[in-house]
């Protein structure tokens, strides 16, 4: 699948870049000699439980308002089978690829923790599924976020049993367009489907591994958003004759936060070495200062830096945590517990989404001056060839303003919201599947706000001239100029937004601006 080197799980905890390197990019995966040997010793415990003439939930009981009814040795199997079809409830569109590959990642690396009780077959399942690219079919709704996600994980359980549907990578890193039954997918690769024995189907369904998953791409993405959200800013803050004085380094001293400074001296590196900074600084100047989307950027980007920091430290936690119920302990007891909750995680993918909300929109006010001659110094209404005659982009700005009205809805935390299920046994969820799935379409609104910021402070800057950009919002510029023309008579617009667009999500905006860092 790639030649990237394999991720080994089951010695450390995975890092955040082991797992985009793994449910993105295709990395395989490879299960450490000595994590098999504590699923085999764990595995003997829960053979020991099964013979018990007592009930252990999970073991010889039936799940959730159904844990006091006990179930004889011979109905186990079909019970652990019937746990994971009856589970496998997920409704709506299909789930990403990569979302549902951190799915199949972050439970692998639980249940190869020798926490869970499952054989080692079942773990050598799961990442020879993941190795050949198959990719069980995860449907967007069915997830409370509390006993784990249960839904999107019993589908991937599914598969493993030979059942349900997956899709297969063909070549290249696309996933075939057919839809393709899981036991031939399996027969096609030599994968044996699994027959689930006691504990195994919950081990299978406990966990916050979609919601982790999701956050981990989150922060991801983010990293080089925000950067890429600084050189936007400073491509407005130059074409619109702001100045750079306001992030000077003393000045951000006086109010310490980590995130605001990092963003302050971005916008100096990036506006330091800016002829058209130069030409208008000096007393004859006339302005007071700038309007707080230009003057504020440093305390806007920053929070949002400081909010992924924290997010980052949750998330570091969970990929280090073994999320299952019940869990078998290091001195061999099975005990229930309350880890597979998703409060942790919830609440922070939802702060991420009040700073994407709030990164958009304070982006989308920076493209508005842009186009108003009121408050743009000098440059034509809407930027336009011929006012009047030409639009020019105008209508690019409404489709950042709809965007951001959408992030803002996106914003309303998820996790705040409870709705009790299981006859009241879960009485209270934590939402953080919903968080998650709003904080991706969140986020991939952001990088599109930013590219028309991008395009708008693109053509802003040509026309400054004979004025020049400097180095690193000219090679902004300059990049966008291969894939979306400069000022002229008003032409198709949605193919410049999305091309641009691409160069945002694909991060060579941000790297290019990295490049021409001084």
């Amino acid at each position: 699948m790639s030649d990237l080197p394999a991720v080994l799980v089951g010695a450390a905890p995975l890092s955040a870049a082991d797992v985009v390197a793994v449910v993105r990019h295709g990395a395989p995966v490879a299960i450490a000699p000595e994590a098999l040997d504590r699923v085999a010793a764990t595995r003997g415990v829960i053979d020991g439980l099964a013979a018990d003439p007592n009930p252990h939930y999970g073991v010889s009981t039936g799940f959730g308002a159904l844990a006091t009814t006990f179930i004889a040795p011979d109905r186990r199997r079909q019970l652990q089978a019937s746990l994971i079809r009856s589970h496998a409830a997920g409704t709506g569109a299909e789930v990403e690829r990569e979302v549902v590959r951190g799915l199949q990642l972050l439970r692998l690396q639980t249940l190869a923790s020798g926490r869970t009780g499952v054989r080692p077959i079942v773990v050598e399942t799961y990442a020879a599924l993941l190795n050949a690219g198959i990719t069980p079919i995860v449907r967007e709704y069915g997830s409370l976020g509390c006993s784990g996600d249960l839904a999107p994980l019993a589908h991937i359980a599914l598969a493993t049993m030979g059942e349900g549907d997956v899709r297969v990578l063909r070549q290249a890193q696309e996933p075939s367009s057919e839809v393709i039954p899981a036991s031939d997918a399996l027969a096609a690769v030599g994968i044996e489907p699994l027959t689930l024995v006691e504990k195994e189907g919950l081990a299978l369904i406990n966990g916050t591994d979609g919601m982790l998953g999701m956050l981990v791409l989150a922060l991801h993405d983010l990293e080089e958003l925000l950067l890429t959200a600084d050189i936007a800013a400073a491509m407005s803050i130059e074409s619109q004759l702001g100045t750079d004085a306001v992030f000077a380094a003393d000045l951000m001293a006086l109010r310490p936060q980590v995130g605001q400074a990092e963003s302050a001296a971005n916008l100096r590196s990036f506006l330091g070495d800016s002829p058209i900074v130069h030409s208008h600084k000096g007393p004859e100047d006339g302005r007071v200062q700038d309007a707080y989307s230009l003057r504020c950027t440093p305390q806007v980007h920053g929070t949002a830096r400081d909010t992924a920091g924290y997010a980052a430290t949750i998330a570091g936690r969970e990929l280090a945590s073994v999320i299952d119920n019940p869990v078998i302990t290091l001195d061999g007891r099975i005990e229930s517990n309350g880890n597979f909750h998703g409060a942790p995680v919830a609440a922070v993918l939802d702060f991420l989404a009040i700073s994407v909300a709030d990164v958009a929109s304070v982006s989308e006010r920076r493209t508005d001056r842009a186009l108003d001659p009121a408050r743009n110094h000098g440059l034509p209404p809407f930027l336009a060839h011929e006012v009047g005659v030409d639009s020019g982009l105008m209508i690019a700005q409404y489709a950042a303003a709809g965007i951001v009205s959408e992030l803002k809805r996106f914003a309303v935390p998820a996790s705040v919201d409870s709705i009790p299920s299981s006859a009241m046994q879960e009485d209270h969820v934590s939402m953080g599947w919903a968080a998650g799935r709003k904080l991706r379409r969140a986020i991939d609104g952001l990088g599109r706000v930013l590219a028309i910021e991008i395009l708008t402070g693109a053509r802003a800057l040509d026309l400054r001239a004979p004025l020049q950009a400097g180095p690193a919002t000219g090679a902004v510029r300059d990049l966008v100029r291969t894939v979306a023309g400069g000022p002229g008579p008003d032409r198709f617009l949605s193919p410049d937004m999305e091309a641009v667009t691409a160069l945002v999500q694909s991060g060579a905006v941000a790297r290019i601006a990295k490049e021409h860092t001084s």
